[in-house]
């Protein structure tokens, strides 16, 4: 009673002070209690339920990649509002602005890959394609990937081909592409992957390109559509580029979309090519992003047969690449598709990609060395067909079509799925990728005569490396004295 006394007496001297009179319309009680009248209090219970529900659903839609919003509503408007391309261009922009949605769950342990040596917290990754030119790389690793490749990369911008180029076709969860290769050229990129480094401090805790812990960053290296068909220099230029900025470097010889580039895949140039890529790499010098020089891999098309994929695998065995991811785009129309887009031009993606993709994963498997990691890539859209993969001897997965027709929660959808599955057998992915990588890969294969050679060279100049950093962080340590 005493505050509500004090409370009247010094709102009359506040007024009084102001030169308004106790006679003044405000000092009656009608005044003071309109604002607390119906109509005021249901107005504000309108909008404070708006405040909450709002507040809700932003909540979902930025902390939750799995939530429905994304999946039952974003996606589909998305999908029916625009056409396949221009979709695809917002939902980069998106995750390039910082406001996408984020995957906070904690990857389970079950789950840990280890790929090229490097410690990974999962093994699902995104294939090239969807950030063509390196415009959401953080955006991407924030949904729960920890593979992220961005191109492919042309040295030189490029248009690519006409529009349309894109094609969706829903009744078979598949996409049919004609991009060609369209890139804002090496410069552009490699300006977006300099600019990521002061927000991560320069040197990252993980030393990898990526410039997160558990995770990688790969780079899908094109030729422009103006270079000879059978040279390697738009491939030499691309590792010579990105080498430092990046952990994996992909050798795209098998998009269907430029001419004569498949050719790359035939004996004597993928012997030519390979070489001259490896010495390409070898004589990069160390980096302070990425603190070992980028692994190369070898991305193949799924339309080869088994001689061609046999001899490719002597190949591969005789040069000194990293890994091979299978596979690219398929030119082939099964005849399960069903939709009206199946006849247009390009490379067919999605769930009709999946037989051709683990029938050449299985014979690279059984003609490779269990050394050589192969990443599967081609129809995953559950976690039932990543462990398919794992079970055929991939050691890696990818996603491209599932993730733009599933939306922004298809990475963490897949791997709570494998989670469960790998849960009820009592394994581990690590588990599944070696038991199936020692029982289906190349036994007792002769290693060349250099093998031993190329070992203690490897190392020589690993050390040479090491001691080269050590320099390097050593000057900036002194300079900053």
């Amino acid at each position: 009673m005493a505050s509500l006394l004090l409370g009247s007496i010094g709102r009359q001297q506040i007024l009084r002070f102001r030169g308004v009179s106790q006679q003044h319309p405000i000092f009656h009680r009608k005044n003071f209690s309109s604002s607390s009248s119906p109509l005021s209090r249901i107005r504000t219970s309108y909008y404070t339920a708006l405040f909450a529900i709002s507040t809700g659903l932003f909540a979902a839609y930025y902390f939750d990649a799995r939530s429905a919003i994304h999946r039952y509503v974003i996606t589909p408007i998305l999908r029916h509002t625009f056409d396949a391309e221009t979709g695809h261009k917002i939902a980069v922009k998106v995750l390039r602005s910082g406001l996408a949605p984020r995957d906070l769950v904690k990857d389970d342990d079950i789950l840990q890959s280890e790929i090229f040596g490097l410690e990974v917290s999962n093994p699902v990754g995104l294939a090239a394609g969807f950030d063509k030119h390196g415009e959401a790389i953080d955006g991407l690793f924030n949904l729960g990937f920890s593979w992220v490749e961005i191109g492919s990369v042309t040295p030189k911008p490029q248009p690519g081909n006409p529009r349309p180029r894109v094609f969706r076709l829903p009744a078979d969860a598949a996409l049919i592409n004609r991009y060609g290769f369209n890139s804002e050229g090496a410069t552009a990129v490699l300006a977006r992957l300099r600019q990521r480094i002061p927000a991560f401090n320069g040197i990252s805790e993980s030393s990898t390109g990526s410039l997160r812990p558990g995770a990688v960053l790969a780079i899908n290296l094109g030729k422009n559509k103006v270079s000879p068909a059978d040279s390697s220099e738009d491939f030499i230029t691309g590792i010579k580029t990105f080498g430092p900025y990046a952990d994996v470097l992909v050798i795209n010889v098998s998009s269907p979309n430029t001419p004569g580039l498949r050719g790359l895949q035939n004996r004597e140039l993928l012997e030519s090519l390979l070489t001259d890529a490896v010495k390409a790499r070898n004589e990069l010098p160390p980096s302070l992003v990425a603190t070992r020089r980028p692994r190369l891999v070898l991305k193949i098309a799924p339309d080869l047969e088994e001689s061609q994929l046999t001899e490719m695998a002597e190949v591969i065995r005789d040069s000194d690449i990293d890994g091979v991811i299978v596979s690219n785009t398929t030119v082939a129309r099964p005849s399960t598709l069903n939709d009206s887009n199946k006849g247009e031009i390009g490379g067919l993606s999605g769930k009709p990609l999946k037989p051709l993709t683990l029938r050449a994963l299985k014979t690279l498997r059984a003609h490779l060395p269990a050394s050589t990691p192969i990443i599967g890539c081609g129809g995953i859209s559950s976690g039932a067909d990543a462990l398919e993969y794992g079970r055929a001897g991939a050691s890696f997965v990818q996603l491209y079509t599932e993730f733009g027709y599933d939306g922004v929660g298809a990475c963490r959808r897949i791997k709570d799925e494998l989670v469960s599955l790998l849960r009820a057998e009592g394994k581990t992915w690590h588990n599944v990728v070696q038991e199936s990588v020692q029982t289906l890969s190349l036994q007792g294969s002769p290693q060349p005569a250099r093998g031993g050679e190329a070992t203690i060279e490897k190392l020589i100049k690993e050390a040479e490396e090491l001691k080269s950093l050590l320099d390097k962080l050593g000057e900036k340590f002194s300079e900053s004295l």
